[in-house]
């Protein structure tokens, strides 16, 4: 049985529920810096001149990014704590362990959006409304009467949602990384439906959160090809439409989804915990060689590849 005590509440317990440890999840919003870049590499140039201007808005993106991010996780993990003394590792969590306040978290929440948004009204309007839209995702998603996260399919798409947006804040390839974080968010809550449910029962599992009584594994496994299929879709759609030879990373990137399900599929997954995700060498590896092969088709101009994107009838004569 969790019991608290309210006189063991730390600065270091409130500090813990900003999950600062995830801050490497706004690695998704590189891809969108690079991709500005590469798409506008004839209008802008690349020279002493635009580095200057292109470096104080990675600085205050990032700053965005995580702020926002984090007072996201400031109001999950405490609008949670009931939920998530059900769960085998997040029973450990502060906010389950100890009486945090209320007011505390509140401010919490207020001055970490304040600070994104702040930051996000540096590079520009258009940073500073996905920015407002990043926050506004994490109150849908975590305070009722709406708390998306408790709806079946619509917890995954509304967390899923954040990639784009982190990306966004670079620049965008909305529907792609969209249905990719939905594979991601899907692989997710198929490897706690398999750790949970096998190890402490479905009630237990529901009780930590109510979306769970909605799946089944078979319907989890289901959407995660789904959402694999359209990601992979709407990613090539996007390169043939800007540069025929990042095909090339296809092979790669469909090896990535696959190596990510057999992950979630494995006991413990560290799909279930994406900031660990550093520690699985052989993702890296393809990630790894997917961005060589990036960096190597952005280079080089391979002619023979515009055939595919060509419209060719077979001949019989």
């Amino acid at each position: 049985m969790i019991t608290t005590i309210k006189s063991q509440v730390k600065f270091s317990y409130y500090l813990s529920i900003i999950r600062l440890d995830h801050s490497t999840k706004h690695i998704f919003i590189i891809p969108g810096f690079v991709l500005a870049y590469l798409l506008r590499a004839n209008a802008i140039g690349l020279s002493p001149a635009t580095i200057l201007t292109i470096a104080p808005n990675v600085f205050f993106g990032l700053i965005a990014a995580v702020s926002i991010a984090s007072a996201n996780y400031c109001i999950n993990e405490y609008l949670d704590r009931n939920f998530d003394r059900y769960h085998p590792e997040k029973s450990k969590r502060a906010s389950v362990q100890h009486v945090l306040n209320g007011n505390v978290v509140l401010l919490m929440w207020t001055s970490l959006v304040a600070i994104g948004l702040s930051a996000a009204f540096q590079i520009g309007h258009s940073t500073l409304l996905i920015s407002f839209i990043f926050a506004l995702q994490g109150i849908i998603y975590n305070v009722p009467p709406i708390r998306s996260k408790e709806k079946p399919y619509l917890d995954v798409i509304s967390e899923s949602i954040n990639n784009p947006l982190r990306l966004m804040i670079g620049w965008s390839m909305v529907i792609s990384y969209w249905t990719g974080g939905g594979f991601l968010m899907a692989a997710k809550r198929l490897s706690e439906f398999r750790d949970i449910s096998q190890s402490h029962g479905r009630e237990i599992l529901t009780n930590y959160r109510a979306s769970f009584a909605g799946y089944s594994e078979t319907s989890l496994l289901l959407s995660c090809f789904i959402y694999a299929l359209l990601s992979i879709f709407f990613i090539a759609v996007f390169l043939i439409k800007y540069r025929v030879e990042y095909l090339l990373v296809m092979p790669l990137i469909i090896i990535l989804f696959g190596h990510y399900l057999a992950i979630s599929m494995q006991s413990g997954s560290t799909a279930q915990n994406p900031e660990k995700l550093f520690n699985e060498r052989g993702l890296m590896l393809i990630i790894i060689l997917s961005t060589i092969i990036f960096v190597i088709t952005t280079i080089i101009d391979i002619p023979i590849l515009e055939k595919l994107s060509e419209q060719h009838f077979i001949s019989f004569i």
